[in-house]
């Protein structure tokens, strides 16, 4: 395989999002224990949606090293991606960057490093909360 700094941003960015994914689903099962699997789904997707990450990068962003800026930066950066109507374009960008930098150490097998800024992300939503869903003003 090639080394994963040449690989596309847009690649990181897709396996990111799943290694992502399944770290917040497995700190929704390890702290809340058995729920229904339709409010563990909701409870995923206000971690993962774009706003979150967005978010969450703006969080860690001054304690990623030079290298990690530079490949959130390629992702974030990267062409060929579609906004989804239910977030703005540079929220979305954020999301790509930081799944771009997720699937970069994971390939690289930074495991250590991974999970270090996952947990910092996952102390900031608890103490804030994760992303509300609802945009202001409808209904909850």
């Amino acid at each position: 395989m090639e080394h994963p700094k040449q690989l596309s941003p847009l690649t990181l960015a897709f396996l990111g999002d799943g290694v992502y994914e399944l770290a917040i689903r497995r700190y929704l099962v390890e702290a809340g224990g058995s729920m229904p699997p339709k409010k563990l789904h909701n409870l995923c997707v206000q971690h993962v949606r774009a706003s979150a990450q967005c978010r969450a990068v703006r969080y860690i962003y001054d304690r990623l090293t030079e290298e990690e800026q530079q490949i959130y930066k390629r992702g974030r950066n990267a062409s060929g991606v579609t906004v989804p109507k239910n977030a703005s374009p540079a929220e979305y960008r954020a999301a790509t960057g930081l799944e771009a930098l997720v699937g970069y150490l994971d390939l690289k097998g930074e495991t250590a490093r991974l999970n270090e800024l996952i947990a910092a992300i996952l102390e900031m939503e608890e103490r804030e909360g994760p992303c509300d869903p609802t945009p202001p003003g409808e209904p909850k």
